[in-house]
Parts: structure tokens; sequence; C-alpha cells
């Protein structure tokens, strides 16, 4: 069995609200073991036999679709993943004004679009790419007020995201 983590976009905001007995419900089907939640935000813990997170977030997302009545995209990463995500922090130095968030990515975006946002950056609000992963430094408390919000990730990289904050990423991975 491999451990896994799947990150639900869009769970218990603008009025989606699911709670997380109900969630794991939902998620208790063929193939699916130890299924375990942390916080409320759509952040589920589970073994599977499966080799491919890719099927396995389809899996998951289908369900999801027929349970709930909408759209959840969902992205699946494995411990290891995790480690490697917490262990590639790209950014040497983090004053203790910052923030640090991981957006989890659907797929690695195009070296222009990479390109484009990184121009946007500031002191206060930094990123890099790593692959399927944006690292996100803004200042603490203020990521919900930030142009630089999930959606516009999505918009500037033209791929689907979805967004933790680094104590979350941290404890999912000691899980």
């Amino acid at each position: 069995m491999i451990h896994y983590v799947a990150f639900l976009r869009a769970i218990n905001v603008g009025g989606r609200n699911v709670k997380m007995d109900e969630l794991k419900k939902h998620l208790a089907m063929r193939g699916f073991n130890n299924i375990g939640t942390y916080i409320q935000s759509g952040n589920v813990i589970f073994d599977h036999a499966d080799t491919d997170p890719t099927a396995i977030a389809d899996k998951i997302e289908q369900k999801l679709q027929k349970a709930l009545g909408y759209e959840v995209r969902t992205f699946v990463r494995t411990i290891p993943e995790l480690d490697c995500i917490v262990d590639s922090w790209p950014f040497v130095h983090v004053p203790e004004e910052m923030g640090l968030h991981v957006s989890f990515l659907s797929a690695p975006p195009l070296e222009t679009a990479v390109k484009e946002l990184m121009s946007l950056q500031n002191e206060l609000e930094q990123f890099s790419i790593n692959g399927t992963e944006a690292y996100i430094m803004v200042k603490k408390g203020a990521y919900g007020e930030t142009k630089f919000s999930n959606t516009f990730l999505e918009k500037k990289l033209k791929v689907a995201a979805t967004t933790r904050n680094w104590a979350t990423v941290n404890k999912l991975r000691s899980m």
C-alpha cells in the first residue's frame, strides 16, 4: 500500500460545505484504506495499492461529482512526494513577517507563463515554481487579501491549482 494525500479544491468555501466525516464516507470505496482527514479544508489521507496518482485523483473527482453534485478538483501526492516538496523549499531567507504556502498544480506550467508570473513579484509577494508545485511567500495573514490568489495563479499559469499553508503541508507530511 502507498500512503497518499489528496488536496481537494474548493471544499468548505463558497457555500460548498462538507463535513469531514461525510467526506470520508464518500471516499470509502474499493481500494481506499485507512482514510483520514485533516482540518476542514479538504485534505484527505489514505492508503491505496494503485501506483498512479492521476488515476486515483480521477476516481475521487468522479465519486465526489456524483455524491456532491459539483466538480471537486483533486490533487494527489504521495508522502515521499510531500517530503520532496518540503525539502525543496526554494527561499533561502524567510523574513519573520512572511507567510508560506504551496499551490499544488494539475500539471507543470509552460515556461512562458512562469516567466510572466515571476515578473509580477515584489518584496511582499514572491514565488517559485518547481514542476507541479508553486511555492508562495506573502506577508503573514495577507494570503486572503493578496491579488496573487489561487484563482490568479490558475489564470496566469493556465493550470488548475489548490493552495495550502506551509503548516498544513508539514502536518500532512508527518501524519
